[in-house]
């Protein structure tokens, strides 16, 4: 369930290559080998995916195979490989499908990531604001600046060219959109290459479209030679082990509003039962009324973590799934298949075989989970998410999605509302590039009577705007807060 920081990761350590070292000077495989893995990994997938199906019908994936297939005629290299596979992959429309680089490859790769494009870049629906500038001093692009083009193409351009690398499940594209403002750089050298001066077009503060031009950009080197003075460094009384659990999860409580505010990144790792446990004993020793919920990072985890935490909150018993499906436990070419064998166990050991053949994970079908009572918080609950918001975070949200004391704020969800296809998630590796393709082997319907497609759809939809990313607030959370001070008033 980690599909989403696997795929931030795999844009992220694309790193590409700098001035002096050109694709050309990557190694490359002929054309033969590469169809030889295209049509293997083809192969993998129709024995073994799930939902190869669910949003895009054969004819269409097995004619855009064709195509992409057809247009390899001559060798290339790894990074222009992916760049042929992970938009036919996308077109599966699972966001736990995803094209990654082989384990040597990103090995090999941080020394090569500059110089690369200059601006990060928050995208949401038709428009595009600068974050940052690796140029800090620069007094014009700043913060918040809204862009229009880049080398007299719009903004358009790139985001929809680079929203084919990028997996989703069904039609939430608002993943889409987070995954891209976080690796704009990256994904940008990696399908357009680098150029040296970049023309922006942007607005400027008369509020007026003007342009500037910008170099690639790569940090200097520190100068190691000079004997210059180390700016003091604040001490912290926090183990490091603290701060890392910090930057998995945290609670923190207002007295005054009678609130508190529980940011969650991951369901994966950071000791979470204990910490929902003595955090939720928190909010009943301190009585507190209103719990802020922000999984705006979370890209899911452990669906026994999700189910722990949906245990506080639900007031009424919930169950996993309507469905959760395997093709079969025979895994076909599974010589491809990072240790089938590991799964082939998993899935005798868990999961039965229904009268069609097909394999059903059947706890989390049938089994019905009853609330917590001592420690259950029946409080105002305000759920913050976004983007990256996916998959076991997914499950939780959709379960509390409509009870009377529960408020989804910020934008639709990176993970499907009506389901997906996850629970155990091994690699495809390919033999003679070893890029590697993630292959989900359950088909979960959450709840079949849902809408298909969409993430989940917030109750208090609140984008991003130009504005607040200019001054550094957060609307979301300003939203919350003046909900909060009504109820109490």
């Amino acid at each position: 369930m980690k599909s989403l920081l696997v795929l931030i990761g795999s844009i992220l350590l694309i790193c590409e290559l700098n001035a002096q070292k050109s694709y050309n000077a990557l190694p490359k495989y002929a054309a033969t080998s590469l169809k030889e893995d295209a049509a293997i990994l083809k192969k993998v997938l129709e024995a073994n995916h799930p939902s190869l199906y669910w949003y895009t019908p054969k004819e269409q994936l097995d004619s855009a195979y064709d195509y992409m297939f057809n247009s390899i005629s001559d060798s290339l290299n790894e990074i222009e490989f992916r760049n042929k596979i992970a938009p036919w992959v996308a077109m599966i429309k699972c966001g736990h499908t995803t094209a990654l680089y082989s384990k040597k490859f990103i090995k090999e790769l941080p020394p090569y990531r500059y110089p690369r494009f200059p601006l990060q870049i928050k995208f949401w629906e038709d428009s595009a604001v600068v974050l940052s500038n690796g140029y800090f001093k620069d007094s014009i692009i700043q913060r918040g600046t809204i862009l229009q083009t880049i080398n007299n193409k719009p903004i358009a351009f790139y985001r929809d060219h680079l929203f084919k690398q990028i997996t989703t499940d069904g039609y939430a594209i608002n993943h889409q959109y987070q995954t891209l403002s976080s690796s704009f750089p990256d994904g940008y050298k990696q399908v357009f290459g680098v150029d040296s001066i970049y023309l922006i077009g942007y607005i400027n503060q008369a509020g007026k479209a003007d342009t500037i031009s910008l170099g690639n950009f790569a940090p200097v080197p520190r100068d190691t030679g000079t004997n210059r003075p180390r700016p003091s460094i604040r001490q912290t009384s926090l183990s490091k082990r603290q701060l890392r659990l910090l930057s998995l999860r945290s609670l923190s409580i207002d007295t005054v509003t009678h609130s508190a505010y529980i940011r969650l990144t991951t369901f994966s790792k950071g000791n979470l039962k204990t910490f929902f446990r003595r955090s939720f004993r928190k909010l009943k020793q301190e009585n507190i009324q209103h719990l802020i919920l922000d999984l705006r990072e979370n890209g899911g985890g452990r669906i026994s973590n999700s189910i722990a935490l949906t245990k506080y909150l639900k007031q009424s018993p919930f169950k996993i799934a309507d469905s959760i499906v395997a093709i079969s436990r025979k895994f076909k070419h599974g010589k491809y298949i990072q240790s089938s064998w590991l799964y082939w166990l998993a899935m005798n050991i868990g999961a039965s075989k229904a009268a069609d053949g097909t394999i059903h994970y059947k706890r989390f079908e049938q089994h019905y989970y009853q609330p917590k009572e001592r420690l259950a918080f029946k409080g105002s609950t305000y759920l913050v998410q976004g983007g990256y918001t996916f998959s076991a975070a997914t499950m939780l949200i959709s379960a509390l999605k409509g009870q009377d004391n529960m408020t989804i704020v910020g934008e639709e969800s990176g993970g499907g509302y009506y389901g997906n296809s996850a629970l155990h998630i091994p690699n495809i590796t390919l033999p003679n590039t070893k890029l590697r393709v993630r292959l989900p082997l359950y088909k979960m319907v959450i709840d079949q009577n849902r809408p298909k497609g969409s993430g989940i759809i917030p109750d208090i939809k609140i984008p991003p705007s130009s504005y607040a990313i200019r001054m550094g607030f957060d609307p979301k959370m300003a939203a919350i807060q003046a909900l909060i001070k009504s109820k109490n008033n």
